[in-house]
């Protein structure tokens, strides 16, 4: 009988905690022994784990800094949301929440696309400043905008809605920076744990795949992979494409949790992103199951720690301060060893020569 890899045994522990949590957190919701304000934060987890394990393909995989997931995380969720209010609202929750999924999905891909095109040429800095960017202008863009639709179709404008102009019967579709209101609040947290479980189905076949290993190749030396054949702007745009898919796919998931939504510098802005940023750093870079756990601890501790009042947030960092540190300590340790090794071979080298 064939033995399982290392790899698949991996891929396995981290889909029975994501089962296990799920279990857990959902058995406390039917036993009554789980607050409001618990059950409130289960649809944000789900989405959070989602877009850290989306930015881990982008920072870890590809080795890019990315500031911007908050503006794909943008477009999916207005995407969906617009689905909601227009074609969605005559059909059964569970198929409009599906469909508004991968359209949101989709839209967020084809932003990736079309920004990755000239992004990606950049390095470093670079692109950490261009991805901000971008982020910013999606979240300005989507707040300034009003979108009307009548029986003619869709009408847009910069001003405000009256000179969208509608005919009898139009509605207003995005008001400004009211947004979008009277949305069906479809999200529930099984089809989050299950939309997580298909993130984590993507990013680990994604990374354990052949396309994976020239992603990472090209992030460890990229004069190396082109040396050998591969094409550096397929595969970083491969990544760039996927993780905004799924960014999107997470949008869709807060749209649908909500009854009104607006792109405000809280919800999809600079600091979104890095809230994101900083669950991939504090999970391990790379580290796909990190990733998850840091994403559940990091969501649910300010809220456990509400009570503190002022001194929340101070406990807060030291929490922070002190995962980084616990972080950073095995491969210090790592270093030392290698370290330690290298020094052992010289010794022996200089011993050999001295007997010769």
């Amino acid at each position: 009988m064939k033995k399982m890899s290392k790899k698949n045994k991996t891929n396995l522990i981290t889909y029975g905690m994501v089962l296990v949590f799920y279990l857990i957190m959902q058995g406390l919701m039917m036993s009554g022994h789980m607050s409001s304000l618990m059950k409130g934060l289960m649809v944000p987890l789900c989405y959070y784990m989602i877009l850290a394990v989306s930015l881990n393909i982008v920072v870890g995989a590809s080795g890019e800094l990315s500031l911007g997931h908050a503006g794909f995380m943008c477009i999916g969720a207005f995407t969906g949301a617009i689905f909601a209010v227009t074609g969605g609202k005559n059909l059964p929750p569970m198929l409009e929440i599906v469909i508004a999924i991968i359209l949101g999905a989709l839209v967020a891909a084809v932003f990736g696309f079309l920004i990755g095109i000239p992004v990606l040429r950049l390095k470093g800095d670079y692109l950490a400043i261009v991805t901000l960017a971008f982020g910013e202008i999606i979240k300005n863009v989507v707040s300034a905008v009003f979108v009307g639709l009548d029986s003619a179709g869709f009408h847009f404008s910069l001003k405000d809605s009256m000179s969208l102009n509608l005919l009898e019967g139009g509605e207003v579709i995005i008001n400004g920076p009211q947004g979008i209101t009277g949305l069906p609040r479809n999200a529930t947290f099984t089809i989050g744990i299950i939309l997580v479980f298909i993130a984590l189905f993507i990013s680990l076949n994604l990374l354990n795949s052949r396309h994976g290993r020239a992603i990472m190749a090209i992030r460890d030396n990229r004069i190396a992979a082109e040396s050998i054949g591969l094409s550096v702007s397929k595969y970083k745009m491969m990544a760039f494409v996927i993780s905004a898919a799924l960014a999107g796919a997470a949008g869709v998931l807060y749209s649908h949790n909500l009854s009104t939504i607006q792109a405000t510098s809280k919800n999809f802005g600079y600091n979104q992103s890095i809230m994101i940023l900083v669950f991939v750093v504090l999970g391990g870079i790379g580290n796909i199951r990190g990733s998850l756990i840091a994403a559940v601890v990091l969501t649910i501790l300010p809220e456990k720690l509400r009570f503190l009042s002022d001194y929340r947030m101070l406990i807060y960092a030291i929490v922070l301060i002190a995962i980084m540190l616990l972080n950073s300590a095995p491969k210090a340790v790592q270093w030392r060893s290698q370290m330690l090794d290298r020094l052992h071979a010289k010794k022996k080298v200089k011993e050999i020569s001295k007997n010769e």
